[in-house]
């Protein structure tokens, strides 16, 4: 691979993407597995790296730019955070090489937040931001929204982050679904997406409603003991619910003329497709894996060219 010009890496918290791009920006190879921050605590964040390397045969001394978790205070070395606003070209500077290894490997910092009544911080989506608002997306007032088990929904005029809001919606579905008496609801439920009419009902009611949210969550088992509702129909609405909640949050401080972007893929990009078409809120979609790539080879050709 002698095209070989740099490594691209995508840290979370549980998963690990890495690409061995080329001189002209193209894919050579790519990994991906779940040695995630967490793992790579215990197994050694040089050797997780060294291993992908090493299966991709890639060539020894190529640089490397990583995004994620990899950066935070308890990863492989604390790249702090750019604060907003902030244009997103600022988080290209604060990239921090990684001490005692022969290569050069960069991390970028986060964003935060400071305001007292609403801090806020994110690791990696600022990377997605950056590849995925290119020349094309990146004029006038955005709202964008990248969901996950902590939905980001970042404010941005011009390129510039203006502010962001993290909803703990995936978490949260996640604790309700398992640990709590809708737990019993939604056991035995089918998967499901979001053409799924009692999905989208649930969605724009919550939407419409949040103040009713943890009635409307009541209703799911007592609509089971009453009315015969379904765990796959209970599972959706209890989704439906917590994404139009989410929605509606990120909707109320927003821009009125705002365009919502939607940097997102897999199952769950299409349950917010098919959220924001049930009330009828205009977007575009970035993918996920995209972005983060893209926003990754940008600061490689900051950084080395």
């Amino acid at each position: 691979m002698s095209d070989a010009a740099f490594v691209a890496v995508d840290w979370g918290t549980t998963s690990f993407r890495l690409w061995l791009m080329s001189n002209s920006d193209e894919i050579l190879g790519e990994r991906r597995s779940a040695e995630g921050m967490t793992t790579a605590m215990q197994t050694g964040f040089a050797k997780v790296l060294a291993s992908h390397l090493a299966a991709l045969s890639a060539p020894a001394g190529l640089p490397v730019i990583i995004c994620g978790m990899a950066g935070a205070r308890q990863g492989w070395v604390e790249a702090g955070y750019v604060d907003v606003p902030a244009n997103l070209s600022d988080i290209l500077k604060g990239a921090v090489r990684v001490p005692g290894e022969a290569d050069d490997i960069r991390i970028l910092p986060g964003l935060a937040q400071r305001a007292i009544e609403k801090p806020d911080v994110m690791r990696g989506e600022e990377t997605q931001l950056l590849g995925a608002l290119s020349a094309d997306h990146s004029s006038g007032q955005q709202l964008v929204c990248m969901p996950g088990t902590h939905s980001k929904w970042v404010s941005v005029s011009d390129l510039k982050v203006t502010g962001f809001s993290t909803f703990m919606t995936g978490e949260v579905f996640d604790v309700i679904s398992k640990h709590s008496i809708l737990s019993h609801a939604v056991t035995d439920a089918q998967a499901f997406t979001g053409d799924l009419p009692a999905f989208q009902a649930a969605v724009v009611d919550s939407y419409n409603h949040p103040q009713m949210a943890t009635n409307r969550f009541f209703t799911l088992r007592s609509g089971q003991l009453l009315n015969g509702l379904s765990a796959t129909d209970a599972k959706a609405k209890l989704s439906g619910t917590m994404i139009g909640l989410e929605i509606a949050g990120a909707h109320s401080t927003a821009a009125r003329d705002a365009k919502v972007v939607l940097i997102a893929s897999g199952a769950l990009g299409e349950l917010y497709k098919a959220a924001f078409a049930a009330l009828s809120i205009e977007f575009i979609t970035i993918d996920a894996d995209e972005a983060v790539r893209r926003g990754l080879v940008a600061a490689a050709n900051a950084i080395w060219h």
